[in-house]
Protein backbone atom coordinates (compact mmCIF):
# COMPACT_ATOMS: atom_id res chain seq x y z
CA UNK A 1 0.00 0.00 0.00
CA UNK A 2 2.90 2.18 1.12
CA UNK A 3 4.75 1.31 -2.24
CA UNK A 4 1.22 2.21 -4.34
CA UNK A 5 1.04 5.33 -2.40
CA UNK A 6 4.83 6.29 -3.14
CA UNK A 7 3.67 5.51 -6.70
CA UNK A 8 1.19 7.77 -7.22
CA UNK A 9 2.90 10.75 -5.48
CA UNK A 10 5.72 10.78 -7.73
CA UNK A 11 3.32 10.49 -10.59
CA UNK A 12 1.84 13.46 -9.27
CA UNK A 13 4.69 15.27 -9.37
CA UNK A 14 6.14 14.73 -12.67
CA UNK A 15 2.76 15.67 -14.33
CA UNK A 16 2.88 18.81 -12.26
CA UNK A 17 6.41 19.42 -14.15
CA UNK A 18 5.60 18.69 -17.43
CA UNK A 19 5.07 21.75 -19.57
CA UNK A 20 1.56 22.55 -20.38
CA UNK A 21 0.11 21.89 -23.86
CA UNK A 22 0.06 24.92 -25.88
CA UNK A 23 -0.93 26.36 -29.06
CA UNK A 24 0.59 28.20 -31.59
CA UNK A 25 -0.87 30.19 -34.39
CA UNK A 26 1.90 31.14 -37.16
CA UNK A 27 1.31 34.02 -39.10
CA UNK A 28 2.99 34.78 -42.52
CA UNK A 29 3.30 34.02 -46.34
CA UNK A 30 4.33 31.29 -48.49
CA UNK A 31 7.64 31.08 -46.48
CA UNK A 32 5.05 29.93 -43.70
CA UNK A 33 2.29 28.24 -45.69
CA UNK A 34 4.95 25.74 -47.41
CA UNK A 35 5.60 24.13 -43.99
CA UNK A 36 2.17 21.84 -44.86
CA UNK A 37 2.71 21.98 -49.23
CA UNK A 38 6.24 20.36 -49.75
CA UNK A 39 5.30 19.16 -52.56
CA UNK A 40 5.08 22.84 -53.90
CA UNK A 41 9.11 23.05 -53.74
CA UNK A 42 8.79 20.46 -55.65
CA UNK A 43 10.04 18.37 -52.46
CA UNK A 44 13.75 20.05 -52.17
CA UNK A 45 12.15 21.21 -48.65
CA UNK A 46 11.57 18.44 -45.97
CA UNK A 47 10.33 20.20 -42.95
CA UNK A 48 9.35 23.78 -42.34
CA UNK A 49 10.13 25.73 -39.56
CA UNK A 50 6.65 24.85 -37.25
CA UNK A 51 7.34 21.12 -37.80
CA UNK A 52 10.93 21.01 -36.76
CA UNK A 53 10.25 23.83 -33.54
CA UNK A 54 7.13 21.02 -32.66
CA UNK A 55 9.54 18.48 -32.80
CA UNK A 56 11.83 19.86 -30.32
CA UNK A 57 9.05 21.27 -28.54
CA UNK A 58 5.87 18.57 -28.90
CA UNK A 59 3.90 20.20 -26.07
CA UNK A 60 2.81 22.60 -28.59
CA UNK A 61 0.75 22.11 -31.01
CA UNK A 62 0.79 25.12 -34.09
CA UNK A 63 -1.53 26.39 -36.66
CA UNK A 64 -0.43 27.24 -39.77
CA UNK A 65 -2.06 30.89 -40.95
CA UNK A 66 0.53 30.76 -43.39
CA UNK A 67 -1.50 32.84 -46.77
CA UNK A 68 0.42 32.32 -50.51
CA UNK A 69 1.58 35.65 -51.95
CA UNK A 70 0.12 37.47 -49.09
CA UNK A 71 1.74 40.93 -47.68
CA UNK A 72 0.63 42.30 -44.14
CA UNK A 73 -1.93 44.76 -45.54
CA UNK A 74 -3.69 41.60 -47.22
CA UNK A 75 -3.55 39.58 -43.78
CA UNK A 76 -4.91 43.25 -41.94
CA UNK A 77 -7.22 43.40 -44.43
CA UNK A 78 -8.74 40.22 -44.23
CA UNK A 79 -7.68 39.66 -40.38
CA UNK A 80 -11.42 39.14 -39.13
CA UNK A 81 -12.40 36.80 -41.53
CA UNK A 82 -9.03 34.43 -41.87
CA UNK A 83 -10.55 32.29 -38.64
CA UNK A 84 -7.22 33.15 -36.70
CA UNK A 85 -7.97 31.62 -33.03
CA UNK A 86 -7.72 31.90 -29.64
CA UNK A 87 -3.59 30.67 -28.71
CA UNK A 88 -0.70 30.56 -26.17
CA UNK A 89 1.70 32.20 -28.77
CA UNK A 90 1.31 34.09 -31.76
CA UNK A 91 4.34 34.41 -34.59
CA UNK A 92 3.66 37.12 -37.23
CA UNK A 93 6.66 36.65 -40.26
CA UNK A 94 5.76 39.47 -42.62
CA UNK A 95 7.35 42.11 -44.69
CA UNK A 96 9.01 40.42 -47.74
CA UNK A 97 6.04 40.57 -50.07
CA UNK A 98 5.23 44.31 -48.94
CA UNK A 99 8.42 45.09 -49.99
CA UNK A 100 8.40 43.50 -53.52
CA UNK A 101 4.82 44.89 -54.20
CA UNK A 102 5.98 48.21 -53.37
CA UNK A 103 4.02 48.89 -50.30
CA UNK A 104 4.77 52.08 -48.32
CA UNK A 105 6.54 50.95 -45.27
CA UNK A 106 5.72 53.75 -43.79
CA UNK A 107 6.52 55.43 -39.94
CA UNK A 108 6.50 54.39 -36.17
CA UNK A 109 3.65 57.35 -36.09
CA UNK A 110 1.33 55.24 -38.37
CA UNK A 111 1.49 52.33 -35.81
CA UNK A 112 1.12 54.57 -32.75
CA UNK A 113 -1.67 56.64 -34.33
CA UNK A 114 -3.68 53.72 -35.97
CA UNK A 115 -3.48 55.24 -39.05
CA UNK A 116 -4.93 52.14 -41.02
CA UNK A 117 -3.76 49.73 -43.25
CA UNK A 118 -2.00 52.10 -45.88
CA UNK A 119 1.64 51.32 -44.88
CA UNK A 120 3.51 48.39 -42.88
CA UNK A 121 3.45 49.75 -40.30
CA UNK A 122 -0.63 50.79 -39.98
CA UNK A 123 -0.68 46.81 -41.40
CA UNK A 124 1.24 45.39 -38.11
CA UNK A 125 -0.90 47.62 -35.70
CA UNK A 126 -3.97 46.42 -36.37
CA UNK A 127 -2.59 42.50 -36.76
CA UNK A 128 -1.52 42.99 -33.39
CA UNK A 129 -4.67 44.64 -32.06
CA UNK A 130 -6.40 41.05 -33.24
CA UNK A 131 -4.06 39.35 -31.32
CA UNK A 132 -4.39 40.78 -28.28
CA UNK A 133 -8.32 41.33 -28.56
CA UNK A 134 -8.07 37.06 -28.69
CA UNK A 135 -6.18 36.97 -25.73
CA UNK A 136 -4.06 39.43 -24.23
CA UNK A 137 -1.84 37.23 -22.38
CA UNK A 138 -0.90 35.69 -25.48
CA UNK A 139 2.62 35.26 -26.20
CA UNK A 140 3.98 37.47 -29.43
CA UNK A 141 6.81 36.79 -31.27
CA UNK A 142 7.88 39.30 -34.64
CA UNK A 143 10.13 37.58 -37.29
CA UNK A 144 11.95 39.97 -39.45
CA UNK A 145 12.01 39.20 -43.69
CA UNK A 146 15.19 37.09 -44.62
CA UNK A 147 17.71 39.03 -46.90
CA UNK A 148 16.48 37.70 -50.67
CA UNK A 149 18.73 36.55 -53.57
CA UNK A 150 16.94 36.55 -57.10
CA UNK A 151 14.04 34.61 -56.91
CA UNK A 152 12.69 32.17 -59.96
CA UNK A 153 10.03 30.18 -59.31
CA UNK A 154 10.47 26.29 -59.80
CA UNK A 155 7.23 25.55 -61.67
CA UNK A 156 7.34 29.16 -63.88
CA UNK A 157 10.31 30.95 -64.20
CA UNK A 158 8.43 33.90 -65.36
CA UNK A 159 7.96 34.28 -62.09
CA UNK A 160 10.78 36.23 -60.79
CA UNK A 161 12.09 38.92 -58.75
CA UNK A 162 15.43 40.64 -57.93
CA UNK A 163 17.50 40.57 -54.75
CA UNK A 164 17.72 42.42 -51.70
CA UNK A 165 20.41 43.96 -53.10
CA UNK A 166 18.21 46.45 -55.02
CA UNK A 167 15.56 48.82 -54.08
CA UNK A 168 12.18 48.26 -54.77
CA UNK A 169 9.56 51.35 -54.97
CA UNK A 170 12.22 53.61 -53.95
CA UNK A 171 12.67 51.16 -50.56
CA UNK A 172 15.36 48.92 -49.12
CA UNK A 173 14.27 45.09 -47.68
CA UNK A 174 16.11 46.16 -44.64
CA UNK A 175 13.52 49.13 -44.32
CA UNK A 176 10.73 46.75 -43.55
CA UNK A 177 12.75 44.46 -41.67
CA UNK A 178 14.16 47.91 -39.13
CA UNK A 179 9.55 48.37 -38.80
CA UNK A 180 9.56 44.97 -37.20
CA UNK A 181 11.79 45.40 -35.01
CA UNK A 182 11.07 48.97 -33.90
CA UNK A 183 7.50 47.81 -33.38
CA UNK A 184 9.00 44.95 -31.21
CA UNK A 185 11.28 47.44 -29.20
CA UNK A 186 7.81 49.81 -28.77
CA UNK A 187 6.15 46.89 -27.41
CA UNK A 188 8.35 45.14 -25.43
CA UNK A 189 7.65 41.97 -28.04
CA UNK A 190 10.29 39.34 -28.85
CA UNK A 191 11.96 39.61 -32.02
CA UNK A 192 13.89 36.84 -34.27
CA UNK A 193 16.05 39.29 -36.64
CA UNK A 194 16.20 37.45 -39.32
CA UNK A 195 17.57 39.88 -41.46
CA UNK A 196 20.30 40.94 -39.32
CA UNK A 197 21.09 38.40 -37.09
CA UNK A 198 20.98 34.70 -38.62
CA UNK A 199 23.90 34.49 -41.02
CA UNK A 200 21.83 34.25 -43.92
CA UNK A 201 22.82 36.79 -46.15
CA UNK A 202 22.93 37.33 -49.69
CA UNK A 203 26.21 35.25 -50.30
CA UNK A 204 24.90 32.29 -49.26
CA UNK A 205 21.15 32.71 -50.37
CA UNK A 206 22.12 30.34 -52.84
CA UNK A 207 25.78 28.48 -53.59
CA UNK A 208 25.50 29.74 -57.23
CA UNK A 209 23.18 31.01 -60.38
CA UNK A 210 23.01 28.55 -63.41
CA UNK A 211 23.52 31.36 -66.27
CA UNK A 212 24.34 31.99 -69.52
CA UNK A 213 27.85 33.44 -69.94
CA UNK A 214 27.55 36.47 -72.25
CA UNK A 215 31.27 36.33 -73.65
CA UNK A 216 30.77 32.28 -74.33
CA UNK A 217 26.92 31.86 -74.93
CA UNK A 218 27.32 28.44 -72.84
CA UNK A 219 26.24 28.10 -68.83
CA UNK A 220 28.47 28.74 -66.44
CA UNK A 221 27.91 29.15 -62.79
CA UNK A 222 28.08 32.34 -61.38
CA UNK A 223 28.09 32.81 -57.56
CA UNK A 224 27.37 36.33 -55.79
CA UNK A 225 27.05 39.19 -56.72
CA UNK A 226 28.37 38.09 -60.38
CA UNK A 227 25.27 36.62 -61.24
CA UNK A 228 23.33 40.26 -60.17
CA UNK A 229 25.01 41.57 -63.98
CA UNK A 230 23.98 38.79 -65.91
CA UNK A 231 20.65 38.54 -68.01
CA UNK A 232 18.21 35.98 -67.32
CA UNK A 233 15.77 34.78 -69.65
CA UNK A 234 12.55 32.46 -67.93
CA UNK A 235 11.40 32.30 -71.98
CA UNK A 236 14.67 30.54 -73.20
CA UNK A 237 16.91 30.06 -70.42
CA UNK A 238 16.93 26.37 -68.20
CA UNK A 239 16.04 26.46 -64.11
CA UNK A 240 19.18 28.85 -62.97
CA UNK A 241 18.95 26.82 -59.38
CA UNK A 242 19.88 22.54 -59.80
CA UNK A 243 19.31 21.08 -56.38
CA UNK A 244 22.97 21.39 -56.16
CA UNK A 245 23.14 25.09 -56.00
CA UNK A 246 20.73 25.29 -52.64
CA UNK A 247 22.26 26.73 -49.39
CA UNK A 248 20.13 28.58 -47.28
CA UNK A 249 17.26 29.24 -50.01
CA UNK A 250 16.65 26.39 -52.81
CA UNK A 251 15.13 29.10 -54.98
CA UNK A 252 16.79 32.60 -54.02
CA UNK A 253 13.97 33.37 -51.80
CA UNK A 254 11.82 30.60 -49.85
CA UNK A 255 14.53 28.88 -47.16
CA UNK A 256 15.97 25.30 -47.83
CA UNK A 257 16.35 22.80 -44.95
CA UNK A 258 19.42 24.32 -43.66
CA UNK A 259 17.59 27.87 -44.01
CA UNK A 260 14.54 26.48 -42.36
CA UNK A 261 16.82 24.63 -39.38
CA UNK A 262 17.95 28.12 -38.57
CA UNK A 263 14.97 29.79 -37.96
CA UNK A 264 13.35 26.87 -35.88
CA UNK A 265 16.26 27.47 -33.85
CA UNK A 266 15.63 31.08 -33.35
CA UNK A 267 12.05 30.16 -32.16
CA UNK A 268 12.82 27.19 -30.18
CA UNK A 269 15.05 29.73 -27.99
CA UNK A 270 12.36 32.07 -27.38
CA UNK A 271 9.54 29.51 -26.98
CA UNK A 272 11.37 27.78 -24.24
CA UNK A 273 11.17 30.77 -21.98
CA UNK A 274 7.30 30.31 -22.04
Amino acid sequence: MKRLLLFATLFVCLLSFAPKKKTWVAIGDSITYLNDHLDETGNRVTKGYMTLVTEKLPHIQYVNQGHNGWTSGGIADKIETLGIQKADIYTIFLGTNDWWQGRPVGTIEDYTANAGNHTVYGSFRIIIDKLCSLNPKAKIVLITPMQRGDFVYLFDMKNNAWGSYREKNGQTLAQFADAVVTIGRLEKIPVADLYNNSGMVLSNMVKYKRLKDPVTGGYKNFGYPAYTTIPFNPETDEYPYPVDAMDMTYDGLHPSDAGYVIIAKKLITLFKKY
